[in-house]
């Protein structure tokens, strides 16, 4: 099964949001992150931390995300990527995908706090 990926790249102060899609997300973060593309988008205003993506069974299902986010307005790209992501960490890398590495115990605790906040 192939896949296809949208995604947001942003600058290091989050200033510009830039949206895209791919069929190889590793090798497309390694190009905007070592300016492959002279001139480009990215390259101009520094977009080279990934803070958001999707993945998709079809590369049509992937543009169509990407035109329908391109269409949102800042605002709305910013609660789109806070609801994943609400630090703003890079999730993938010219070396791959960056995981969580907040150790399980760390996890379980922040869990507890969280449900009994809200009871």
């Amino acid at each position: 099964m192939k896949f296809a990926y949208t995604y947001i790249m942003t600058n290091k102060g989050h200033t510009v949001l830039y949206t895209g899609c791919t069929n190889d997300l590793v090798r497309r973060v390694g190009e905007h992150k070592n300016h492959h593309y002279k001139g480009s988008f990215t390259d101009k205003y520094n977009c080279e931390y990934c803070v958001y993506f999707e993945e998709f069974t079809s590369y049509q299902s992937a543009i169509d995300e990407e035109n329908r986010i391109k269409g949102l307005s800042r605002k709305a790209k910013i609660e789109m990527i806070e609801k994943k992501n609400p630090e703003w960490k890079e999730l993938v890398t010219e070396k791959g995908f960056v995981y969580d590495k907040t150790p399980w115990s760390e996890k379980v605790k922040q869990v507890m706090e969280d449900l009994m906040k809200n009871q």
